[in-house]
């Protein structure tokens, strides 16, 4: 299967043609990706099993630590990023994620660290797991079954949660997710609790019905949005530090299965910084804009449909690639966000960028996670075997590793 060479209309269509011909799709995926995605559910059910079936009594709220340290990267770290959000500031405990191969100097006896890391074999968290132990700090372990990170733990004496990897790292983020969040609400972190669990196991099935490959595209919000992304530059913007984890998500999970660049931000920070993009040459119309600078008056993102703007007729610049923002809208974002939002969508309308919003439905933070970030994950890989790339593979990634070992 050829690779999409630059985006016009036929390129649009072959790209829904392929993701609605099931041989295609099965084709396009020979490492089975999209079952790998399916595992959501399962993934959460498993961990909550090898939970109850681990010895953490070592993790109280009564012996509440200081802090908790989370030790991981790539699915790992963002596990520590849920449970930061989540948690927020009314946390009794500071959460510090830790994507390095160091513990940062002031952790000590009165602290926790979870050392999460699928295989088990990540070297920055088995360095961190050691030094944790050699400090004397509370310490437990995430990970595949005798691992090097078992091993560490088990010298420890440290409790240890197995994971049963299924796939590729970045599709186990649920099975590593989930003991670190069952840990921190035993310390009185986060309130979650069981019926909140399997409500999140419930929404991560019903969109995996909704995005699974026999849907057609146009029921389908996996491939929808994957083909919003077709030959476009996205720009994932969260609304609330919630959705600011489900942005850092997408954005990594568009670079490993679809192989394509994209930028992460969040409001209120964008919109002081990143929303400059606006007016340069990926946006459609900003070739061509002619505006007067705002007058004296608060320089804030608001203000901005109170411009004198006057757009001629339009046309792609030729050579750059159009942006698109796509919005994950949080429920749970302030009033002051909401306004920014609004001043954002009508912002990029004037100027030509294209606009996808994806909202975040539901009473707990754990679910409305799960939505998004399992609508995400498959968007991410239709956009691979939309663009003819097989999402599994990871020749650039190995290329690097021996390179640097």
């Amino acid at each position: 299967m050829s690779e999409l060479d630059g985006w016009g209309g036929a390129d649009f269509v072959l790209a829904a043609d392929r993701l609605d011909t099931p041989d295609v799709v099965e084709a396009a995926d020979p490492g089975d990706m999209l079952r790998q995605v399916a595992s959501a559910a399962a993934q959460v059910r498993t961990a909550l099993r090898s939970c109850a079936e681990t010895d953490l009594s070592a993790f109280t709220a009564e012996g509440r630590p200081r802090a908790l340290v989370v030790a991981g990267l790539g699915a790992s770290g963002l596990a520590g990023e849920m449970l930061n959000a989540m948690a927020g500031l009314s946390s009794p405990v500071q959460v510090v994620v830790s994507p390095g191969e160091r513990l940062p100097g002031w952790v000590g006896a009165a602290d926790a660290v979870i050392a999460v890391s699928c295989s088990g074999n990540t070297p920055e968290t088995l360095a961190i797991a050691t030094q944790a132990a050699r400090r004397g700090c509370r310490l437990a372990g995430v990970g595949a079954e005798g691992s090097a990170l078992h091993r560490i733990a088990e010298q420890a004496r440290a409790p240890y949660v197995p994971v049963v990897p299924s796939g590729l790292s970045r599709s186990m983020l649920w099975a590593v997710a989930i003991p670190l969040l069952v840990i921190a609400e035993q310390m009185g972190v986060t309130r979650i609790g069981p019926d909140v669990y399997e409500l999140a196991a419930a929404r991560l099935e019903e969109v995996s019905h909704q995005c699974r490959p026999a849907s057609e595209s146009f029921v389908n919000p996996g491939k929808s949005l994957a083909l919003d992304l077709v030959g476009v530059l996205p720009m994932v913007w969260g609304t609330s530090a919630l959705s600011e984890v489900a942005a850092r998500r997408f954005t990594s999970q568009l670079l490993q299965n679809a192989k394509y660049p994209a930028i992460c931000g969040v409001l209120p920070d964008a919109a002081h910084g990143q929303v400059a993009a606006f007016d340069g040459p990926f946006a459609p119309r900003s070739s061509r804009l002619s505006a007067q600078e705002p007058g004296p008056g608060p320089d804030e993102l608001a203000d901005l449909p109170g411009w004198d703007l006057d757009y001629e007729e339009t046309e792609q610049a030729s050579g750059f690639t159009a942006l698109r923002l796509i919005l994950i809208a949080d429920s749970g974002a302030d009033q002051r966000v909401s306004a920014q939002r609004a001043a954002v969508t009508e912002l990029a309308g004037q100027r030509g960028v294209g606009i996808s919003e994806l909202g975040m439905d539901g009473e707990h933070p754990l679910v409305r996670l799960a939505g998004v970030i399992q609508l995400t994950d498959y968007a991410s890989v239709y956009l691979a075997i939309a663009s003819g790339i097989d999402p599994g593979q990871t020749v650039a990634i190995r290329d690097l590793r021996t390179r640097i070992e």
